[in-house]
């Protein structure tokens, strides 16, 4: 008697479980993962990116390059929920930015839902990726930015840069309307901060030194542990961008790993070939290469499609910061625009080529029926690209106003930042 009673239960939760999700109302499971998957990606700047970035910097720029990514993360976080989610995700017919209309999160509480999970769980897992966003800047201008001037920078950029391509891809915006496809951040996070940080290392100007002495990594050791948080992290940033614990978010997840393997790989045997050595430092450069390419076509592509993005990116990766960078002579010091820039791009390229609806349904790429993807795409790069670019170009004119110029003394770029701005040294050696 009792056994009938509880299948017949059974049954009715999941039938009631069913018109939850379908209703739009909250979904225990998709609020879980995506929970999860905020943690994760907040992991992935003040702990990932700062042992990534810190090892490859100068040992006596290691603690000023960990205290810039923190600081970026504290500032973005603060920025993100007194005005920058509202820029970005405020309802507006404006195809360009959003509205304030959700200044210091007016009018979102517990009950607010996006989808099927708390638009305040949306909130927090948008604002970490503006975090990550500006922190990556960081990479190609260590050892010789002030620290108060990243401070206004970073406030500039994710109010200014940032938010206007995050509404354009994600809000509602042109490129949205467009039907550009960005799945986790090409367009938004990549090729937004790749380009940036290549401005922001011209207009800063080349490390004293630079080419002329050995500027060796303070820890490989810290970049590869480093590397492993990022790779970690990045299932959240990728599979979480599904907003769902769905098939789309598994095969993301699948395809993330996979392009992330094969990218450090083929970073490692290009390497090889090359300079005849198999290093670490290029081994973990190859897998967060392959994250990045990976990044706005993970909810679009297959395997196969993984397969191919990962291994071009890791090729891509290691030629723009071994040769290109040589070539043109730019001081790009932990080739943020090498890596983020170019593997954005390649990926932003590559979803217009392999986007399959087997996966998505209605996201069809050139190799499946739909060539007019790939113009779509282009077009969202360059648009990006120069956005970017003269954006940024004019946040670091008035942080150079606001804060008296942006590049430290000779004197203090000497010493290290570590010491002449902080009064620390990350390591205590007898």
């Amino acid at each position: 008697m009792l056994k009938p009673i509880l299948i017949a239960l059974g049954a009715l939760l999941m039938n009631a479980a069913t018109v939850f999700a379908v209703d739009g109302t909250i979904d225990t499971g998709d609020t879980a993962w995506v929970t999860m998957s905020t943690a994760l990606v907040m992991m992935m700047t003040p702990a990932g990116l700062a042992l990534f970035y810190g090892g490859m910097s100068r040992y006596k720029n290691l603690l000023n390059t960990m205290a810039m990514t923190l600081v970026a993360y504290c500032l973005t976080s603060i920025v993100w929920v007194a005005w920058g989610y509202s820029l970005a995700f405020g309802e507006s017919a404006n195809l360009f930015i959003g509205n304030l209309n959700h200044i210091l999160l007016n009018s979102i509480d517990i009950h607010s839902v996006t989808g099927t999970i708390p638009t305040l769980i949306f909130v927090l897992f948008q604002m970490t990726f503006a975090c990550i966003s500006v922190a990556i800047i960081l990479g190609s201008v260590v050892d010789r930015m002030k620290f108060s001037s990243w401070i206004v920078f970073t406030i500039l950029w994710v109010t200014f840069v940032y938010t206007p391509v995050c509404h354009w891809v994600w809000g509602g915006g042109w490129m949205h309307k467009m039907g550009a496809l960005d799945f986790a951040g090409g367009n938004v996070v990549h090729i937004n901060a790749g380009i940036s940080g290549l401005v922001l290392a011209l207009v800063l100007g080349k490390r004293r030194g630079y080419g002329k002495e050995p500027m060796i990594p303070s820890s490989v050791t810290f970049t590869a542990l480093g590397a492993g948080l990022l790779w970690f992290g990045w299932f959240g940033f990728n599979a979480g961008s599904q907003l769902a614990a769905d098939g789309v978010a598994a095969s993301a997840f699948m395809v993330t790993n996979t392009a992330a393997a094969i990218g450090g790989l083929a970073w490692l045997f290009v390497e090889w070939k090359h300079s005849k050595k198999p290093t670490v430092l290029g081994l973990a450069s190859g897998a967060i290469a392959g994250l990045v390419a990976i990044t706005p076509a993970a909810g679009f592509v297959t395997l196969s499609g993984a397969l191919v993005i990962g291994a071009l990116s890791g090729i891509i990766g290691y030629l723009g910061v071994a040769v290109l960078k040589r070539k043109l002579g730019y001081d790009d010091s932990l080739d943020a625009f090498g890596i983020h820039g170019l593997c954005g791009i390649w990926g932003a390229i590559a979803t217009g080529l392999f986007a399959s609806p087997t996966v998505t349904q209605g996201a069809s790429g050139f190799f499946y029926g739909n060539p007019k993807q790939l113009w779509i795409q282009i077009l969202s790069i360059i648009a990006t690209i120069a956005f970017s670019a003269i954006a940024t170009l004019i946040v670091i004119s008035v942080t150079k106003l606001i804060t008296n110029g942006i590049r430290v003394e000779k004197d203090d770029e000497l010493a290290g930042l570590d010491n002449a701005l902080h009064g620390e040294r990350a390591f205590e050696i007898e």
